[in-house]
């Protein structure tokens, strides 16, 4: 299993200038690579701020890369209509 997963509103959440993890959500990404998923985190803020949201969270070893946000998809058929794949809101 392949797992991508974003930064902001789904790991952390933001008040004003304050970062609060979001618990289930780091308990989920501990699970999934505990199960032996590949987990790449990915954020709009670009490869590095993943990086270091995930290091702060002592989590930074769960993932086998990070990456930025991709911002087109280029592929035959619509995201919606990948096998086997689905969303999984964090909250």
């Amino acid at each position: 299993m392949v797992v991508y997963i974003d930064v902001d509103d789904t790991l952390v959440r933001w008040a004003s200038t304050k970062r609060i993890p979001i618990p289930r959500s780091i308990e989920r990404v501990r699970s999934l690579h505990a199960e032996g998923a590949t987990i790449y985190l990915w954020s709009t803020g670009g490869a590095d701020y993943a990086r270091s949201i995930a290091k702060d969270l002592g989590i930074v070893d769960c993932f086998a890369g990070f990456l930025p946000k991709p911002t087109p998809i280029i592929d035959d058929q619509a995201v919606q209509d990948w096998r086997d794949c689905k969303h999984e809101y964090p909250l």
